[in-house]
């Protein structure tokens, strides 16, 4: 049995209760909502192409530089300055970088004939001494040129340092010549082959076209596929001086993006160029040891041997290094990201009901019924807000034990009590004011034909007896918490007692037992009877157990007729002199009487 229980349980489907408010203020919002998120979402598909798989590419790239150079440089010989022409050719100014990078000489520095051997250091603050004990034997520092030996010795003149075990003579601190020595570097150019392959796709492809024109250059606007770049031209890219740099040197990135659509209908797949240098252009530390210096440098050197003894030419070589970074991405039509897609935009339509429900959530709160519908005009119309709310929104009160609620046939609202007596009277709480739901009056249908309006007889007026809003004398023996004379003391425990100490009106006046109502809806024995029987058709009871539901579906008629509301009825107190005048009515035998009982 509990397995078929489950069986059943899992073969269920829940859907969400919905409230059609038919506004054409709200209808309009709606539509202008699902318009723009429409327009949004098909414009996004298209231009995005968000239908598509997209898959990043795996790339190679190979480089050419070409161009010739011609360098005029001073020398020094037999102490005689004389200018020396060089001409410097590709294998001359570029040198292999791991790595999509290439660099091009622009600058150097070069110490020649330098051997192996001991020599003074090239001064600095570091290696100035006034005596040995300024020098350390077999300390060596890596910013130094070599291990020092312990002896402080001349350089020249007056100055001495430490001396050495290095190549020498050491490598001296100079500036970067200005200008640069290979400022036509800027003519130069560099033919880039880049090869893509899309592996998800099976495609490949290149920036060298079928119909590449070798002579061509690249142009951003003439001639933007041309794979072959000028130096110069990259630097008025990025709006930095070729000059200037390549004193120093620095870092220019070189971007290709690849942007392809690969679906047979509109197919494209052709490379982006474009420029940034990557260095740090805003640093005005020169320093020749500081970690921030500007610009890209490195050394290397030319071995070489004289009369047996070998030498080397120490070069400090100035350039710009040049990072070629390859992106992109490749897409080509998916049906799954497609309905993902649309899936995933579907909840966009939402807003507009997020956005009413915003609107009929703050037009109906307390606030402004309160402080800006009495002195707003304009803001009347948003009143109607209220009658939605209350159609879209079921209110639901946690049923504590302290939860009840009165009515007072003197008072068009109900009052709701959420605390605890403690020994003061249920008629002098105050509680919360609750609007009175309104009668369903579709239950007096199933009442006896007795009940119904008799046929009028013609000539005579309808009658009905009215509850009387005077006070009547009140007896001697009702409590003082009574206001209608018609109550009396609780038969409960000490503690219990306050609960039942509630009289039908809050102020004095006739007493609703008396009506016409209360006699027709809660006491008459035949309409009671009725109700037991259609809820019970084959109902046979004895004397004793008729009474019993008698009296309890008296006390439900009452609530229900009272509160309006199920909910409100199921707490329900009822009125001390309502619920004697029901026990007089329909008595128990011992006459011992339990009391209200929380549902739950």
């Amino acid at each position: 049995m509990p397995a078929c229980c489950i069986y059943n349980d899992v073969f269920q489907y829940e859907t969400n209760k919905v409230t059609r408010i038919k506004s054409m203020n709200y209808g309009t919002i709606k539509w202008i909502f699902h318009m723009i998120v429409f327009s949004y979402v098909s414009f996004a598909l298209v231009s995005d192409k968000l239908y598509q798989w997209k898959e990043p590419l795996i790339s190679s790239v190979h480089t050419k530089v070409k161009g010739v150079a011609e360098v005029r440089e001073e020398i020094l010989e037999n102490g005689i300055k004389k200018e020396v022409q060089r001409v410097f050719d590709t294998a001359d100014y570029t040198f292999h970088l791991q790595g999509n990078s290439f660099f091009v000489m622009t600058n150097f520095l070069e110490t020649e004939g330098q051997t192996q051997g001991l020599c003074p250091e090239h001064p600095d603050r570091r290696t100035l001494c006034s005596s040995d004990r300024n020098c350390k034997n077999g300390w060596m520092d890596p910013q130094s040129k070599g291990i020092q030996t312990g002896r402080c010795i001349v350089y020249k003149g007056n100055q001495k340092t430490c001396e050495v075990s290095a190549w020498c003579p050491t490598e001296a601190t100079k500036e970067a010549p200005r200008p640069a020595l290979l400022t036509s570097a800027e003519n130069f150019t560099v033919l880039i082959k880049n090869n893509i392959d899309f592996p998800g796709h099976n495609y490949t492809t290149r920036n060298v076209l079928p119909d590449f024109n070798i002579s061509c250059t690249f142009h951003k606007i003439q001639n933007p596929l041309c794979p072959i770049f000028r130096l110069g031209d990259i630097f008025r890219e990025t709006g930095d001086n070729f000059s200037e740099m390549a004193i120093q040197g620095g870092i220019m990135g070189i971007e290709i993006y690849w942007d392809c659509n690969l679906d047979s209908w509109s197919h494209h797949c052709r490379p982006k160029y474009s420029f940034r240098r990557l260095d740090d252009r805003t640093t005005n530390d020169s320093s020749y040891m500081s970690p921030r210096s500007p610009g890209y440098n490195f050394r290397y050197a030319k071995y070489y041997k004289e009369n047996n003894v070998e030498k080397r030419t120490l070069i400090k070589v100035f350039g710009i290094r040049f990072d070629i970074l390859v992106f992109g991405t490749g897409g080509k039509l998916d049906v799954i990201q497609l309905i993902v897609y649309i899936g995933s935009t579907l909840s966009y339509f939402g807003l507009a009901t997020v956005f009413i429900d915003f609107l009929i959530n703050t037009y109906s709160s307390k606030c402004c019924r309160s402080h800006v519908y009495p002195y707003c005009k304009c803001c009347a119309c948003c009143a109607v807000n209220e009658y939605y709310y209350m159609k879209k929104c079921e209110s639901i009160v946690e049923p504590k034990p302290t939860l009840k609620y009165v009515s007072f046939v003197d008072e068009l609202h109900i009052r709701r009590v959420d605390q605890q007596l403690l020994g003061r009277s249920l008629q002098d709480v105050k509680g919360e004011k609750v609007p009175r739901p309104l009668m369903d009056f579709t239950d007096l249908s199933r009442l006896p034909l007795s009940l119904q309006d008799p046929t009028p007889i013609p000539g005579q007026p309808e009658q009905i007896q009215l509850l009387s809003a005077e006070a009547t004398p009140r007896p001697g023996n009702s409590p003082g918490w009574c206001q209608c004379g018609n109550c009396l003391p609780s038969q409960l425990p000490e503690r219990r007692r306050s609960l039942e100490e509630l009289c039908c009106r809050k102020k004095p006046g006739t007493c609703i037992t008396t009506s016409e109502p209360f006699g027709k809806l809660v006491l008459s024995r035949r309409a009671l009877q009725f109700l037991l029987l259609y809820q019970e058709p084959l109902l046979v009871l004895d004397v004793e157990s008729t009474n019993r539901r008698l009296r309890h579906c008296a006390y439900r008629c009452y609530t229900t007729w009272r509160f309006g509301s199920q909910d409100l009825a199921d707490f329900g107190i009822l009125p001390s002199c309502c619920r004697w005048r029901i026990r007089r009515e329909f008595p128990k035998s011992d006459g011992q009487y339990s009391g209200f009982k929380s549902p739950y």
